[in-house]
């Protein structure tokens, strides 16, 4: 086997063996393939493709390139990954709300990637929270609280630890078999009894069209019940922020307002819908509609907060985070409002430009040395529907330098198109079983 001939194999149109695949996937762990030709392989595979059986080879032969988990636990252990979008922290609520319905939720997440925000740089938003854990920590967590949202340690995936980081930086993010292989030899190497998977589909996702997302989503589905896990998909709109904040600290805040009761909304609504959809598919209630109406308890009865408060305690955190979290959390140094200029409707919203505003401000990362600031980002984002004055703010820009704040002022400007009104869809548009 070689590096430069599993490349150039791909480059021109063929399909690598499983054995290739496998032995280039053990490279990419151990060191004997470099960034340079895992950066080729990544694009060699964005711009021809595999096939069924190849992406299901890739993701196996990724799972397999580290430890696989396996648990002796009193209930079943699932999880939820999104496919990234703006504004989306589902998992710092579904996480502990599933917890606080009696299963256990072992939730291995990722970074920013592109203009789309990472659960472990939100969650590391607040001080003390380690995420990366040695698997005696791991379960410890996930024993003591009912959940953990941490990162891949070092012998599991590992060589998606590798590809994951080339994507970001070589402009590799959209192919869909690169995304299947990503998120499911994370999720396969965790040991899960079922899987829910959010798939998002608009301005703000990777997958711009209903086609694009169906066809990840079937992939991803196929892919994950071929290993032996239960697995659902919702295709869901990311025609707009999921919720009104973008940014790492501002997020954790808007999860900790629905965690608490203080708000409802699209990411209330959502985090419900997908934690319905995998309890029923684990067999915990009779249907998707009964799983919703558990989450929602969770989160009204104060049990999810309190499943949350638990993690990020064990986790090196506050112990009493939940109680004042926004005491806690860093605060930029510059707000900036962005005013309206002109009365309208909002009738779209450019997710991805509002995300890569974000990104610009600190608040994700250009190359993969970049430190990301967690308390930059845009607040108070209006939704689409709303009729607005001239003047009048469409969101608030927090940043750390005054000529960032007013860069990212001109992009939001530019990403919100006023009109007479919008045509808006269902928040779930489609169930992949």
């Amino acid at each position: 086997m070689d590096a430069r001939r599993i490349i150039a194999c791909l480059r021109r149109g063929e399909e690598p063996s499983d054995a290739a695949l496998a032995w280039f996937a053990a490279g990419l762990a151990d060191g004997r393939v470099s960034d340079a030709q895992a950066g080729a392989f990544a694009m060699a595979v964005c711009l021809r493709g595999l096939s069924d059986p190849g992406r299901a080879a890739l993701t196996r032969a990724m799972r397999d390139s580290g430890r696989v988990l396996r648990w002796d636990l009193d209930a079943p252990v699932l999880d939820k990954h999104s496919t990234g979008g703006v504004g989306d922290c589902v998992s710092l609520v579904l996480a502990p709300a599933l917890a606080a319905c009696g299963v256990y939720v072992p939730m291995i997440s990722g970074r920013g990637l592109g203009h789309t925000g990472g659960t472990l740089d939100k969650i590391e938003a607040i001080p003390g929270v380690v995420t990366t854990l040695d698997e005696s920590r791991f379960r410890d967590v996930v024993a003591r609280a009912g959940c953990a949202i941490v990162s891949a340690s070092a012998d599991i995936a590992p060589a998606d630890r590798r590809l994951y980081a080339v994507r970001d930086v070589t402009a590799t993010v959209e192919s869909l078999d690169l995304i299947c292989a990503s998120i499911l030899s994370k999720k396969l190497a965790a040991g899960l009894d079922g899987l829910v998977l959010d798939v998002k589909v608009g301005s703000g996702a990777f997958m711009k069209t209903d086609d694009d997302a169906r066809s990840l989503a079937r992939a991803l589905v196929a892919t994950a019940c071929a290993a032996g896990c239960p697995t659902t998909a919702l295709i869901t709109d990311m025609s707009q922020p999921l919720a009104p904040a973008l940014g790492n600290a501002l997020e954790v805040d808007a999860a900790l307002q629905v965690l608490t009761g203080a708000a409802q909304g699209p990411l209330a609504e959502l985090s419900q819908e997908l934690g319905g959809a995998l309890l029923h598919r684990a067999g915990l209630s009779g249907s998707a509609a009964a799983g919703a109406r558990r989450i929602a308890e969770a989160l009204a009865s104060g049990a999810a907060a309190e499943r949350f408060g638990r993690m990020i305690a064990a986790m090196g955190g506050p112990l009493r985070f939940v109680e004042d979290w926004r005491r806690f959390l860093p605060e930029a140094t510059v707000i900036r409002e962005v005013p309206a200029p002109e009365a309208g409707v909002i009738s779209a919203i450019d997710g991805e430009a509002l995300g890569l505003a974000v990104v610009a401000l600190g608040g994700g990362r250009q190359v993969e040395s970049d430190v990301v600031d967690a308390s930059v980002g845009l607040s108070e984002v209006l939704p689409m529907g709303t009729r607005v004055e001239k003047g009048q703010p469409l969101a608030r820009v927090h940043a750390a330098r005054t000529d960032a704040a007013d860069a990212a002022v001109q992009a939001v400007r530019a990403a919100v198109r006023l009109g007479t009104g919008p045509q808006i869809g269902p928040l779930v548009r489609e169930r992949v079983e």
